[in-house]
């Protein structure tokens, strides 16, 4: 029945290059949303989202509504932040973030007061499709909405209609391939009509008159869910259907999604949009239905908690700025003495030194391993065999072994030409090796290397071009004063006589 079903959906078998079929571990794909309880404080960092940190709206002692902007945009590349939840600001310091190095960025420390209260400056715009478009895209701005499918890129961006580049097809992700997370799965079961509400506002942004919901196969009722709200909405002028691909390994990467589905490949160096397509995670499309029609800014995430260290894994509906270290005590794990703590999937995410660290926008899931589970996955480095599995499994075609060994010796040019800037660092090749070498550690060290070098010789440019132009500077005054003296001279000299004329 459910392989007929598959059929009548336009079940798609297309594959793409590599990839591979982890053991997906979907422990919570049955675990209703709940709610986690507000903390004892919430810490809203500053940055959130890739692009340029936020400045803060708000100082020590002010009191905050839920939805409030708390810290605002700087640069375009940026998206304002806003209070969690109603309460008081206590204090405004550095703390840690989500990231393996431990770094702190200023953040914003909020006492809640219990109540809850939210701030109604936003109107919601139920009469969307006669809106125009540019002031849709700026509530989406506002409303500091960052990709949640681990990305954080700022949604308006992506959201625009460039004659240059029209969009034609918008596929929304529900892929969700990383072992481990089902967030976005569980958004799909019981949230089906409010994320096809925001795949039509999108539509509407961005122009496109197709729109493809892709969904892998093991996700059965998120599928049914899913058509079943299309069936429901008897959608008038555009072509939205439900895809079901088979389940593989990275294929919720943009690239190897946009290839499935419509047979294309972006171009390296290329977006999205240069082949008439924008992708859109299942989150940030409900975010974005939230955002304009409720006029609710980004304030909370669902996130999976998981591993096989957490007593009452689930899926929860957290405020942002939340404490990692609470949620897990929500879950019945308290004692982390000898666990390994993961932000995010097990093949992409980040380990973390301490869970002491609040949810962000790109919290997709939060994972807790015991040493002998972990290890499973992270047994010591060996030499390579050069069996090639790493470059079967590659989705982009590299040569991860010879690629690994370039970065490992710091030869950044080499490495640039085994294109080290194209990859999407996915994990697979690192998963299937017999010699269990971290190539991906490798690529992200000779990529954070390449960024180093870049920046010293933009910085050493910087400085010949500074010099150059103090000197030329320099001469200039020079040229002017040496005209200066001379038509002074010129102009006070005295007039020879005519006695001095004749002796001469």
């Amino acid at each position: 029945m459910i392989k007929h079903f598959f059929k009548k959906l336009g079940f798609s078998s297309a594959p793409f290059a590599g990839g591979i079929q982890p053991d997906m571990q979907k422990w919570t794909e049955s675990s209703a949303i709940e709610i986690c309880p507000l903390p004892p404080l919430l810490i809203v960092p500053m940055k959130q989202h890739i692009g340029q940190a936020c400045s803060p709206l708000v100082k020590v002692g002010d009191a905050v509504l839920r939805g409030q902007k708390i810290a605002k945009a700087e640069g375009y590349v940026s998206v304002p932040v806003h209070a969690p939840t109603s309460g008081k600001v206590i204090k405004i310091e550095e703390h840690a973030i989500p990231h393996p190095s431990g770094m702190g960025l200023p953040s914003i420390f909020i006492e809640p007061d219990g109540l809850d209260e939210r701030d109604t400056s936003l109107q919601p715009i139920t009469d969307w499709q006669n809106m125009d478009v540019g002031a849709l895209r700026e509530r989406v701005r506002v409303c500091g909405i960052a990709g949640l499918g681990g990305a954080a890129f700022p949604t308006f961006i992506k959201l625009v209609q460039d004659q240059r580049n029209p969009i034609k097809t918008v596929i929304l992700n529900g892929i969700e391939c990383e072992p481990f997370l089902t967030n976005d799965h569980r958004l799909m079961v019981e949230h089906s009509q409010k994320i096809l509400h925001g795949m039509q506002i999108i539509m509407h942004m961005v122009g496109a008159k197709q729109g493809i919901i892709a969904i892998e196969d093991n996700k059965a009722d998120a599928i049914q869910s899913m058509q079943h709200a299309v069936d429901d909405a008897n959608i008038e002028g555009l072509d939205i259907q439900v895809r079901v691909l088979p389940t593989r390994y990275p294929q919720g990467s943009e690239k190897q999604l946009i290839e499935v589905i419509i047979g294309k490949q972006v171009p390296a160096g290329k977006l999205p949009m240069h082949v008439g397509v924008i992708c859109q995670n299942i989150g940030t499309t409900q975010a974005i239905y939230e955002a304009v029609v409720l006029g609710y800014p980004l304030t909370e995430r669902v996130m999976t908690v998981s591993g096989d260290a957490v007593p009452n894994k689930g899926n929860l509906l957290v405020r942002l700025g939340t404490s990692m270290r609470f949620i897990y005590a929500q879950r019945g794990l308290e004692n982390f003495e000898g666990l390994q703590i993961l932000h995010g999937g097990p093949m992409m995410g980040e380990r973390l030194r301490h869970p002491d660290i609040p949810v962000i926008k790109s919290s997709t899931g939060l994972l807790a391993l015991s040493q002998d589970f972990f290890k499973q996955a992270h047994a010591v480095e060996e030499p390579c065999i050069r069996c090639g599995h790493c470059s079967e499994a590659c989705p982009i075609g590299l040569t991860p072994n010879l690629l690994a060994d370039h970065c490992r010796n710091e030869q950044l040019e080499k490495a640039a030409d085994y294109h080290l800037f194209d990859c999407i660092e996915c994990g697979a090749c690192s998963y299937v090796c017999p010699s269990h070498i971290p190539l991906v550690h490798y690529f992200r060290f000779g990529k954070g290397q390449a960024a180093q070098v870049r920046r010293e010789q933009n910085f050493a440019e910087a400085s010949r071009q500074r010099s150059e132009s103090r000197d030329t500077r320099i001469q200039r005054e020079k040229d002017e004063k040496a005209a200066k003296r001379k038509k002074v001279r010129a102009t006070h000299a005295p007039t020879p006589t005519e006695a001095e004329q004749g002796k001469e």
